[in-house]
C-alpha cells in the first residue's frame, strides 16, 4: 500500500478544460487528469486483477502460462466444466391448491412502506415462494415503477441474519411468555392510567394501527406514544406550522409544470412521491415528433444528485447557502423582504433569469423545498407558489397523511426526560434502531436501560435489541396483513404471500396485545377495521376487489388551500458564514438508507449514484476542498491502493473517514452518508463504512457550520465502479445537444461521430422472418437511481461477490450504469448511461468461442449456453462494451436453505467458471410467446417488460419488436437522437441509445 498518494494536478486538468471547444465528455478525474494510470487501464481493456495476472505474470511468460491453462480447461471442459451442484431432496404436494399450475407463477398486490409511506407492489410468487417485486401498475405512488428498496425487500425476507427467536435475557421464550409477562403488568398500569406505559414507533400512515393506538388510549389515557424516524421529514413538518399555523401536507404534479426549481429536493430520486415524478418529468422530457414543449429545470444542491444531474442549469451551493438563495428568489418575485444580492456571484447570475422564467410561467411551474432544509427553505417554496398560482395545480396541499403528525426531535426528547425521571415502567419500540441513529447528545443507549421493562420489535437484533430484555421477531411485509396511506393519502392494503418464516408478529399485532382481544390475527384487525369504515351492504365484495387491487378506491385525501402565514416570513436569512470552517452535510444513504438495509447484499453491491461507491461511505467533498486539505488524490480503482483517510470534529467530536473528491461538489463542504459503521447488522452489514450518527445532533440534523478537517496517517480501500470498465469517452460513448440547436439541427447531437451505415459490412446479411427484438434506452429520461441494476439482480439470480471483488473488477451486475461529466470540474453537466449487452448483430464475441457458448438465436438475440461454457473468456476479451462477468469464485451461496427459496426457478443459477451477460431476459420473451401461441395470437407490444424496463421509474427503457413498425422500440429507433454505441465497430447493437438534451435558459450566464 502506498502510504504517500500522489497529488491530482487539479490545476493542469482546468487548464486543460478550458482549453476545448465544443461539448467533450470526461469519465472521472483520473482521465481527466489523464495519468498514465489511467490510460493503461483504458487500453488494458481489462484491468490485471480482473483477469488473474499479478505483477509478476504481466510478461510474455505469464501469458503462456495463461494460454497453457486454458488449453487444459478446454481438454477438460467435457468432464468438469462445472462444480458439482449439492444433493437435493424434493417432495410433492400432498394436496396441491386448485389456482396453481406448477411453473407458472401467481402475482399478489400488496404495499411496500419507507417512513410509513406506502407505494404499491406486486408481488410474484412460485409455489408459494415470492421471488420478485414490481410496482403496481394501478398505484398512484409508482405506476408500476418502484425503487431499489422495493427490490431489495425480497431477499431482506429470506435474509438468514433476521430475527428468528423470542428472547427474554438471551433466554428463548414463546409469544405466551411475553404475552403473560405484559398482561400482567397491564393489569398493574390499570391502577394509575398507563402513567408508566411509553411506545415508541416510527412514522405511521396505518389508518387501522392509528385506531389501534387511539383504542389504547383509552383504556391507559396517561400512556404516551412517542416517533422516531431519522430520515424523516422532520423540516417538512415543521415547515407547514411557519406556513400555514396548521398541519399540512404537500405532494406535486410535475407533469404540468413548464419550470421546476428544485431547492436541494432530490425529489426524482428519493422521498415520497419520487416515482410518480419521475416518471411525470421524463414524460415532459421527450422529444418526439418535433415536440419543443421540455420542462426545464433548475437545482441548488451541495452534492450531485440524480435529480441534478437532470438539471438544465445547476448550481453547486452549499446546504446553508440554499436559504440565501430561496429569500434571494422569493424578494425578487417581490413576496418577501430578503436579503440584498450577497457576494455569491453564481447565485447573482442566475437571480434575473430565473425570476423572469418563473413570471412567465404562472401555474405551471413549481417551486420544490427539499427535505433537508430548514423550516423557513419550506416556508419561502410555499409563498412563491402561492404567489405563481400554482395552488392546485402543480402544487397540492392535505390534511396529513401521518396519523399524528408530531416533532419527532421534541418527542423523542420527551421521552429521554421521563427515562431521567424514573417514569417509564414498560417501553415498547416498535420497529427502527432508535439507539443507532438517534442524536448523538441524546446518549439513548444508556437511557433506555432505566426503563423497568424493555422490548423491541425488529426484523433484526441490533443495536437497540441489544439493550432491551425483551427481543421480538418482527414479520416481514410479506409475511403480514396491514395499510398504509401513500404520498396523496390513497390507503394501500398489504396482505402476505407466505406465513412467517421465524414465527413474527407485525407492530398491530403486537398493540394488540395491550387490548381486551390479544390474540386477534393480523387479518382480523385490518378487516375489522375496514369493516367499521363500509357503509355499504357490499362489503365482502368491495374488501374483497381493495384485496386484490392492493388499493383502496376514493380514499385519496381531499385538497386544500390554507391561507399563507405572512408574519413568518419577516425572518432575516440565517446565513451562517463558514470564517475558516467547513460545513458538515448528512444525508440517508442512497442504498442502504438510514441503516436498515445494511445487510443486504444487493444494496450494499450497488454502485451508488454519482459517485459509484459500493460497500462504504466516504467523507465527499469538491476536488478543490480536497486540494486545500491535501488529500486530492489519484482514486484509481478497480485494485490500486487506498484513499487518503480526513479527521472530521464536529461539536467537540472527531470521526476519522476515507476521502472522495467528487467533481461538481460544492466547496467548503463535506457530505457524509448516514447509515454506515453498524456494529451488530448481520455478517453482511456488520463493520463496514464509518458512522456520521456518532456527529449528528438534534439541532443540525442535516447540516450546519463549524466542521474542522484535517489529513490524517493511513488510506482506506474504496470499492469503486466508476473506472471499471471504462469506455474511452472521446468515442462518442455518449451523445447530448442543446435542444434549441437540436430543433434546428437533429444532426448535432452526432457531431464529430463516425456512424457507418449499416449496408458497409463484410458479413452477409441475416434475414429474421419472425421476431426481432430491441432495446431502445432514452438518455434523456434516465436518473441514475440504479433500479435496474437491482431488478436485474433479483431476477436473474445475479451472486453477490463481495468488497473485494467489486476492487478486483468483478461484479457481476449483468447491466451498470455509468456517470459521465462535461464541463469544468467545480461544475459539470453529469449525463447518466445504463450498460446491458448490447445484443450485437455482428456479436465480436460469438466468432473467438472455442466450444459455441456464446450463440446467435433466430431472434437476434446473443445467447449463452452456460453448460458449454468452459470459462476460456475469450468472449470477454473481444467484448468492446464490457459487458460480460465472469465467475470467479463459487459466488452463488449454494448452502443457506432460506436464499434458495428466493431464486427465480425460470433461470439457471450460475456456478464458477462460466461467462454470464444480459439475455434481455429471455425467460419472459419465451414466458409470453407461449401464452400467445396458446391463445392463437401475436405477441402485443409492451407485452413483455424485461425486469430493467417495468422498474425504471422514467420509462427510459423501452424493448420490444423491430421488426415491428409500430411498436414504441421501433419508433424509438427511429427517431433522429438515436444511435448505436461504437457503431464505427460495425457490431451492429439491437441496443441502441437516445441522446440526452438540455433546455437551457439563454438569459442565465452560465
Amino acid at each position: 500500500m502506498n502510504d504517500s498518494p500522489k497529488q491530482l494536478d487539479l490545476a493542469g486538468a482546468q487548464a486543460r478544460l478550458e482549453g476545448k471547444r465544443g461539448r467533450e465528455f470526461w469519465r472521472s478525474l483520473e482521465d481527466l487528469a489523464a495519468t498514465p494510470e489511467f490510460e493503461d487501464l483504458l487500453q488494458r481493456e481489462f484491468p490485471r486483477q480482473a483477469i488473474g495476472w499479478s505483477d509478476e505474470e504481466d510478461s510474455v511468460a505469464g501469458r503462456r502460462n495463461f494460454l497453457k491453462m486454458m488449453g487444459a480447461s478446454l481438454a477438460l471442459g467435457g468432464l468438469t466444466a462445472c462444480t458439482r451442484q449439492p444433493t437435493e431432496h424434493i417432495m410433492p404436494y400432498v394436496r396441491q391448491p386448485e389456482e396453481l399450475i406448477p411453473g407458472r407463477p401467481l402475482f399478489y398486490a400488496t404495499a411496500t412502506t419507507l417512513g410509513g409511506v406506502a407505494q404499491g407492489v406486486l408481488v410474484e410468487s412460485h409455489e408459494g415462494r415470492p421471488t420478485k417485486v414490481e410496482g403496481n401498475p394501478e398505484h398512484p405512488a409508482t405506476l408500476g415503477a418502484l425503487d431499489v428498496f422495493g427490490q431489495a425487500s425480497v431477499l431482506q425476507l429470506y435474509d438468514p441474519d433476521r430475527s428468528r427467536t423470542l428472547t427474554e435475557g438471551g433466554e428463548i421464550r414463546s409469544w405466551a411468555d411475553f404475552l403473560g409477562m405484559l398482561r400482567g403488568l397491564l393489569a398493574q398500569q390499570r391502577l394509575n392510567g398507563g402513567a408508566g406505559i411509553r411506545i415508541l414507533s416510527e412514522t405511521l400512515t396505518s389508518p387501522a394501527m392509528a385506531d389501534q393506538l387511539a383504542a389504547i388510549k383509552r383504556l391507559f389515557p396517561a400512556s404516551k406514544w412517542h416517533q422516531w424516524d431519522p430520515a424523516g421529514p422532520h423540516s417538512a413538518r415543521t415547515a407547514a406550522m411557519l406556513a400555514f399555523g396548521q398541519p399540512v401536507h404537500t405532494y406535486y404534479n410535475v407533469a404540468n409544470a413548464n419550470v421546476i426549481v428544485s431547492l436541494d429536493a432530490d425529489f426524482l430520486a428519493s422521498g415520497e412521491g419520487s416515482l410518480r415524478y419521475a416518471r411525470q418529468f421524463a414524460a415532459r422530457r421527450r422529444v418526439e415528433g418535433g415536440n419543443a414543449t421540455m420542462n426545464r429545470l433548475y437545482v441548488v444542491e451541495p452534492m450531485p444528485s440524480p435529480t441534478g444531474s437532470k438539471a438544465d442549469h445547476r448550481l453547486a451551493l452549499r446546504a446553508g447557502d440554499v436559504e440565501e438563495f430561496a429569500w434571494l428568489l422569493a424578494s425578487g418575485l417581490g413576496v418577501a423582504q430578503g436579503p440584498k444580492a450577497g457576494d455569491n456571484g453564481d447565485i447573482n447570475k442566475w437571480m434575473g433569469g430565473l425570476v423572469k422564467d418563473l413570471l412567465r410561467n404562472p401555474g405551471a411551474s413549481l417551486v420544490v423545498a427539499g427535505e433537508f432544509q430548514p423550516p423557513i427553505v419550506h416556508a419561502l417554496a410555499h409563498v412563491i407558489n402561492a404567489k405563481l398560482g400554482n395552488v392546485g395545480k402543480t402544487v397540492f396541499y392535505t390534511d396529513p397523511i401521518e396519523a399524528s403528525p408530531v416533532d419527532q426531535v421534541a418527542s423523542l426528547e420527551d421521552l429521554v426526560s421521563d427515562l431521567d425521571a424514573g417514569a417509564v415502567d414498560l417501553l415498547l419500540i416498535l420497529g427502527g434502531n432508535p439507539v443507532f441513529s438517534a442524536p448523538v447528545e441524546l446518549g439513548l443507549g444508556e437511557r433506555l436501560q432505566k426503563a423497568r421493562v424493555r422490548a423491541h420489535l425488529s426484523l433484526y437484533e441490533d443495536e437497540t435489541s441489544e439493550v432491551c430484555q425483551w427481543r421480538l421477531p418482527e414479520a416481514h411485509y410479506l409475511e403480514s396483513w396491514g395499510d398504509a396511506r401513500a404520498f396523496d393519502g390513497t390507503v394501500s392494503v398489504q396482505q402476505p404471500l407466505i406465513q412467517p418464516l421465524y414465527d413474527g408478529r407485525s407492530a398491530s399485532q403486537v398493540l394488540q396485545m395491550f387490548t381486551d382481544a390479544p390474540e386477534m390475527s393480523g387479518y382480523d384487525i385490518v378487516k375489522g377495521y375496514w369493516a367499521a369504515q363500509h357503509k355499504g351492504a357490499d362489503f365482502e365484495a368491495w374488501w374483497r376487489r381493495a384485496v386484490h387491487d392492493g388499493v383502496i378506491a376514493d380514499t385519496a385525501l381531499s385538497t386544500k388551500t390554507p391561507a399563507i402565514n405572512g408574519a413568518a416570513l419577516t425572518t432575516p436569512a440565517h446565513h451562517y458564514r463558514l470564517e475558516g470552517k467547513l460545513e458538515i452535510v448528512f444525508r440517508p444513504d442512497p442504498t442502504i438508507y438510514d441503516g436498515r438495509f445494511a445487510n443486504l447484499g444487493w444494496l450494499q453491491e450497488l454502485p451508488k449514484p454519482i459517485t459509484k461507491i459500493t460497500w462504504d461511505n466516504a467523507a465527499i467533498m469538491s476536488p478543490a476542498t480536497a486540494n486545500q486539505l491535501g488529500v486530492l488524490r489519484e482514486t484509481l480503482a478497480p485494485g490500486f491502493d487506498g484513499v487518503p483517510m480526513v479527521e472530521l470534529t464536529y461539536q467537540g467530536r472527531t470521526l476519522r473517514a476515507p476521502v472522495w473528491a467528487q467533481p461538481g461538489h460544492a466547496d467548503g463542504s463535506v457530505t457524509v452518508h448516514l447509515g454506515y459503521g453498524r456494529t451488530k447488522a448481520g455478517q453482511t452489514g456488520s463493520g463496514a463504512g464509518f458512522n456520521p450518527y456518532g456527529l449528528r445532533t438534534a439541532k443540525a440534523l442535516w447540516h450546519d457550520a463549524g466542521l474542522a478537517a484535517k489529513k490524517t496517517s493511513g488510506n482506506y480501500l474504496l470499492a469503486t465502479t466508476q473506472n471499471e470498465h471504462a469506455l474511452d469517452p472521446k468515442r462518442h460513448i455518449v451523445r447530448a445537444g442543446n435542444l434549441e440547436e437540436y430543433l434546428k439541427n437533429p444532426a448535432s447531437v452526432h457531431e464529430g461521430a463516425d456512424d457507418p451505415p449499416a449496408s458497409l459490412t463484410i458479413y452477409p446479411g441475416w434475414s429474421y422472418p419472425g421476431h426481432a427484438w430491441g432495446m431502445a434506452i432514452d438518455l434523456n429520461a434516465c436518473t441514475g437511481c440504479g433500479a435496474c441494476v437491482v431488478a436485474c439482480q433479483a431476477e436473474n439470480n445475479i451472486a453477490v461477490v463481495g468488497k473485494d471483488q467489486v476492487r478486483r473488477g468483478r461484479a457481476m451486475h449483468w447491466i451498470r450504469v455509468d456517470s459521465y461529466y462535461s464541463g469544468p470540474v467545480n461544475a459539470p453537466e453529469v449525463y447518466n448511461q445504463p450498460v446491458p449487452c448490447q445484443q450485437c448483430e455482428n456479436a465480436p464475441c460469438e466468432l473467438v468461442c472455442p466450444v459455441q457458448a456464446t450463440t446467435h438465436s433466430a431472434e437476434g438475440l446473443n445467447d449463452m449456453v452456460y453448460n458449454r461454457c468452459v470459462g476460456t473468456r475469450y468472449c470477454s476479451n473481444n467484448c468492446p462494451y464490457k459487458v460480460r462477468r465472469f465467475n470467479f469464485y463459487l459466488f452463488s451461496d449454494f448452502e443457506t436453505p432460506s436464499l434458495k427459496l428466493q431464486r427465480n426457478p425460470d433461470v439457471t443459477v450460475r456456478s464458477r467458471g462460466v461467462m454470464e451477460k444480459c439475455t434481455y431476459c429471455v425467460q419472459r420473451i419465451n414466458a409470453a410467446k407461449i401464452d400467445a401461441e396458446k391463445q392463437d395470437r401475436p405477441v402485443r407490444d409492451g407485452e413483455i417488460q424485461t425486469a430493467c424496463q417495468a422498474t425504471c421509474p422514467a420509462e427510459a427503457i423501452v424493448f420490444g419488436d423491430i421488426n415491428d413498425p409500430n411498436s414504441r422500440v421501433s419508433k424509438m429507433k427511429a427517431e433522429k437522437r438515436n444511435y448505436g454505441m461504437l457503431a464505427d465497430l460495425n457490431t451492429r447493437p439491437r441496443t441502441t441509445y437516445l441522446a440526452a438534451l438540455r433546455n437551457p435558459n439563454t438569459e442565465i450566464e452560465d
